[in-house]
């Protein structure tokens, strides 16, 4: 079938006859046809396979099964229909590792498509496998995790998985795949460590790995991978499948599954948990996806002149709001979390999807494990549902337990992300003090002066840079004019600095620690290694920069004042002091969260001249960070000289 072809068959919907005159665009079509069963896609044993569909609109369906990813044959199986929607079929003996398809009637069109619950697939996923996934359990593989007391304890890394180890002095074996994030003694320029050991050697608690489901083919074609390809993977195809570009053999179905688990298992064992960020608002093409092809209409949003929604900016917006859509997301997450014992999910463009499928979410993962994350971007973006039902950080109090992503801290730090030439804090632009206490307090209503979008710490997300927009380091270079290198080094240190002892989760993006540069590329979805692997000589060049780092994560876990558990207690404990223009003062009072100290006073400053500042009078300070920029501390007078952070105690003995 043609591309032109495809896209005409969005304007099919079916006969209506079929539905009992109902559209998929009505809301009686859920209530007719939702189905709550846990069987939907391939069932496997080695005595049968059991197959159910949810296509309530197509009047007849088949089971299409072929023996190599590629054949041109198919033995097709006729499927029977069944309840609320459904069509299944059962096939007698073992069917293991063959290839199957579902194609359904839709009016006067038939359709084939790949099951969007397949939990394996072909080379390039154009068909599912069917899969015995006991069998693609690696030799070691526990369901035991690194401990964590509350998700307030975690600090997140991002990480692409080709990112990691693609650098040619990485000292990984499989460069830019599974196992080569999960190897562990790898060495790089100057025997400095790489790749897992780097990772694990920092002190964060949780690996943020960007899209590792199966992504489209326009993207990175899993046959040419001996060419230059590179994606960050937001480009949905099967949502329950890992990527087989980041398999050694993408040809082998069980392989990406066996390797994406060695490497979960690799980081447990090292301490790390693993966070999969997840793209459920919108998929690579809405014209040609397997949910148009197998129910056209249901799955996207449309606008009232019957295109597609596009508040994603990729073509369409996920239905979330539909029964089964929701349903379908649901179960998915359910399922890598299961499947894949992993411990976080990050929504793309959470601010797309509804409220009520994220509360369901969070209620279903807690139910397997309530240490699980879950957190997103809830940016508030034009999609055909109503505000008050969609997933932003507006609508935070109506979504406890879920995280949001802070543009507070983010743009105040650095200033806006999309005016490169605007700073910040950290560089010097005032007026910013106002959102960095924001920011401290974790964008709950701390007064009615300084408040953000959380009811709690754990909903706000802090964080400097991420894969998106330029990073911190090459956002500072644009923002700086004629400033020195040393000098923005400073700023840049000063704003990790702040991003890890704000209340709420700390969220880091890879290379953060030794100044990462993408050559001032804004949006590197697509670049080439050269502009988006972890350059290893860079971190080398850098060891006093990644060492800082480790002391500014080794500062918050030692320090519970700066995870405090509630927004009582940070009302309870925080207070904000009198500082000079261009600098910011707090302090965590009265062993804040069971904090060993009694007192801490900290100090961000911006100001590139001499500081003075007056300290509260609570006792003797002591320097716990920052000295190397005191002049001077002489009972409540604090003098500091550079750009960065100071933190000050007062013993609790």
């Amino acid at each position: 079938m043609s591309v032109q072809k495809e896209r005409e068959m969005t304007s099919n919907y079916g006969d209506p006859v079929i539905t009992g005159g109902l559209s998929v665009f009505d809301p009686e079509f859920d209530e007719a046809f939702y189905y709550d069963g846990t069987d939907l896609g391939a069932n496997y044993s080695a005595e049968r396979t059991w197959f159910r569909l949810w296509a309530p609109t197509a009047s007849e369906a088949w089971v299409c099964l072929y023996d190599e990813w590629d054949s041109q044959q198919a033995q097709q199986h006729s499927m029977r229909r069944d309840i609320q929607g459904t069509w299944v079929l059962e096939l007698e003996g073992d069917q293991k590792n063959r290839y199957y398809t579902y194609l359904v009637q839709i009016g006067d069109e038939l359709n084939e498509a790949a099951d969007p619950y397949a939990r394996a697939v072909g080379v390039n996923g154009d068909r599912g496998v069917i899969i015995d996934l006991g069998a693609t359990n690696p030799e070691r593989w526990t369901k035991d995790k690194p401990e964590l007391a509350s998700h307030l304890d975690a600090i997140i890394y991002e990480v692409h998985i080709r990112d990691a180890t693609i650098h040619p002095a990485s000292g990984a074996t499989h460069k830019g795949k599974y196992l080569g994030l999960g190897e562990s003694g790898t060495k790089g320029p100057g025997g400095i460590p790489t790749g897992l050991d780097h990772i694990a050697g920092l002190g964060v608690t949780h690996v943020q790995l960007l899209p590792f489901f199966d992504y489209s083919t326009e993207s990175v074609d899993e046959t040419r991978l001996d060419e230059p390809q590179y994606n960050w993977g937001y480009d949905p195809k099967n949502y329950n499948v890992p990527e087989g570009s980041y398999a050694t053999d993408p040809y082998q179905p069980s392989v990406r599954i066996r390797e994406l688990k060695q490497l979960i298992q690799s980081l447990h064992d090292r301490g790390l948990r693993v966070v999969m960020d997840v793209v459920y608002n919108h998929v690579y093409d809405g014209y040609i996806a397997n949910f148009t092809k197998l129910v056209p209409g249901y799955y996207l949003r449309y606008t009232p002149n019957g295109t597609f929604s596009n508040g994603s900016g990729c073509g369409n917006d996920v239905a979330s709001q539909r029964r089964m859509v929701s349903k379908f997301i649901v179960d998915s997450v359910v399922y890598w979390a299961e499947e894949y014992h992993l411990d976080g999910f990050r929504f793309d463009l959470m601010g797309l999807i509804d409220v009520d499928t994220m509360n369901e979410i969070r209620a279903r993962l807690n139910q397997i494990d309530p240490t699980i994350l879950v957190y997103g971007e809830g940016w508030i973006i034009p999609t055909e549902l109503p505000k008050d039902r969609l997933a932003t950080f507006e609508n935070a109090g109506k979504m406890p337990g879920i995280g949001h992503f802070s543009d507070i801290i983010r743009d105040a730090i650095k200033g806006h992300v999309f005016d490169a030439q605007t700073g910040g804090f950290v560089t010097g632009r005032g007026g910013m003090e106002h959102d960095i206490r924001r920011g401290i307090a974790g964008g709950i209503r701390y007064s009615e002066e300084i408040r953000g979008f959380s009811d709690e710490p754990v909903q706000s997300v802090n964080y400097a840079e991420c894969h998106d927009n330029h990073t911190l380091w090459d956002k500072i270079v644009r923002s700086t004019g004629s400033d020195s290198n040393l000098l923005r080094r400073d700023m840049h240190r000063l704003a990790s600095a702040i991003i890890l002892t704000c209340q709420g989760i700390p969220f880091l993006h890879a290379g953060q620690e030794f100044l990462r540069t993408k050559n001032g590329v804004e949006n590197s979805y697509n670049s080439s290694d050269l502009i988006n692997r972890l350059d290893w000589d860079r971190c080398h060049v850098h060891t006093d920069d990644v060492d800082y780092m480790k002391a500014l994560i080794g500062l918050r876990r030692a320090h519970p004042a700066f995870r405090l558990r509630s927004a009582e207690l940070i009302r309870n404990h925080l207070y904000f002091e009198l500082s000079p223009f261009h600098s910011v003062a707090f302090t965590l009072r009265n062993h804040a969260g069971g904090d060993p100290d009694l007192h801490l006073y900290v100090i961000y400053n911006a100001i590139r001249e001499k500081m003075e500042s007056y300290l509260p009078q609570l006792g003797r300070w002591e320097v716990r960070f920052g000295g190397e920029i005191v002049q001077e501390l002489d009972g409540n007078r604090l003098a500091v000289s550079g750009i960065g952070m100071v933190v000050l105690a007062v013993s609790g003995h």
